[in-house]
């Protein structure tokens, strides 16, 4: 539909170990569920005279569910991860704004869902989510992360299929202890 908007990220996770701690107290794979709140959304312009932009702002619920890998040398446990997994989202909030679009569609005599105005949004997805991060201190993690949705975000419109997807820069803080 149009071109992607910034949006905000903040949730609960659990590193739950897959692997016991050996000898060197370092276990380095991780079950890690996650419950996270997130805004996704696109802006466009359906006869891109730059007037009466539209606007879709989306907030989710979602559930990733990730397998995270610790690098290791020497038998230790390294500062670098690799996380990966699937993921559910449910939607929570919709926020359209498309103005007088559909009705300047028609009256130039263009049908609006060519367009993808109008469309009814699904309010369940699924997809894939790959985070690398590195640990900071024993509390703080960084990471990258880059999610990409399987389903269709409005399954009524053919003229083009639009995903969920984000790229996000973050920071992890660990409240408990890791291992």
């Amino acid at each position: 539909m149009g071109n992607p908007s910034w949006g905000g990220n903040i949730g609960v996770f659990a590193d739950i170990a897959l692997v016991p701690n050996d000898i060197y107290d370092s276990a380095w794979l991780y079950f890690t569920p996650q419950l996270e709140i997130y805004n996704v959304g696109e802006t466009g312009d359906w006869d891109e005279d730059d007037k009466n932009i539209q606007r879709y702002s989306n907030i989710y619920v979602g559930i990733p569910l990730y397998i995270k890998y610790f690098l290791r040398n020497n038998g230790y446990k390294g500062d670098l991860y690799f996380m990966l997994g699937p993921k559910i989202e449910f939607l929570a909030s919709e926020k359209t704004k498309e103005g007088n679009a559909v009705n300047e569609a028609i009256a130039g005599g263009f049908d609006p869902n060519a367009f993808g105005l109008g469309q009814k949004i699904n309010s369940i997805g699924y997809g894939a989510s790959l985070k690398i991060g590195a640990k900071v201190t024993d509390a703080v993690d960084v990471f990258i992360r880059y999610d990409r949705g399987f389903s269709k975000v409005y399954p009524d419109y053919t003229q083009h299929a639009t995903f969920n997807q984000f790229l996000a820069l973050g920071v992890s803080y660990y409240i408990g202890e890791t291992n």
